[in-house]
């Protein structure tokens, strides 16, 4: 499990920090799962294709629901995680140093190609 302080961008100057869990699961190896916990309201998770979530940190990913992307701002490498649920969009902006850091620790558990290899096709 990765915890990770992110930022919510409430508008173009405001954003409220939010505390996410990222959890990968060799069982479940195509995704990850991302719990947010915001003081006040119940848990929130989201589970996030592993590698749209690693592509975003380099360019573009994602289509609909969950899409993510590079930033580079100040001198921090960040990316921009935009997740649309019916009539509600979140922004929020994560560093991208430890999550990629996490993420490459996933694949070495799990390759890029493999994750369908363990799968038992015959189990109802």
């Amino acid at each position: 499990m990765l915890s990770l302080g992110i930022h919510r961008m409430l508008d173009a100057f405001a954003r409220h920090t939010v505390q996410a869990e990222f959890r990968f699961d060799t069982g479940a190896p195509l995704v990850v799962s991302v719990t947010f916990l915001v003081e006040g309201t119940p848990r929130s998770t989201w589970l996030i294709g592993r590698d749209l979530l690693y592509q975003g940190l380099f360019w573009i990913s994602g289509l609909g629901d969950v899409q993510v992307w590079p930033a580079h701002l100040d001198e921090r490498t960040t990316a921009w995680l935009r997740l649309d649920s019916h009539d509600l969009t979140a922004l929020f902006e994560m560093p991208a140093p430890p999550l990629a850091e996490w993420l490459g620790h996933s694949y070495e558990l799990v390759p890029a190609g493999t994750e369908m290899e363990g799968l038992d096709w015959d189990e109802p």
